[in-house]
């Protein structure tokens, strides 16, 4: 059974940056290759939105309001997703996911971003 773990939240100052982790098993390298992944987050009270996507020859797309900002890659030998999260926004405050774009895994516990002062 697939399991996705992310980590790497916090608490940061507005300007702050953080570098989450998604962490795949259940799967072999070699499939976890084959695999489009994309981050999500939910803020309090609103819907969950897709902030980026990187796809298996690792191009990246992301969410208008993060772009030069979030940046996503891969590493397929550890089957690990990164998030790197820079010049954090109030608005970036978040619980941040990692899964497939369609066709979801079952969702891991997510990771918290506060960014406040």
């Amino acid at each position: 059974q697939v399991q996705l773990v992310e980590s790497g939240g916090g608490l940061v100052q507005p300007g702050g940056s953080l570098r989450l982790s998604c962490a795949v098993s259940g799967m072999s390298e070699t499939f976890f290759g084959t695999v489009t992944w994309a981050w999500y987050r939910r803020a309090p009270g609103k819907e969950r939105e897709q902030v980026a996507r990187i796809l298996t020859n690792s191009n990246t797309v992301y969410l208008d309001s993060v772009k030069g900002r979030f940046t996503t890659s891969r590493d397929n030998a550890k089957k690990t997703v990164y998030l790197e999260l820079n010049n954090l926004k109030p608005e970036d405050t978040a619980l941040y996911y990692c899964n497939r774009p369609t066709i979801y895994y079952d969702w891991g516990q997510g990771t918290q971003v506060t960014v406040s002062s």
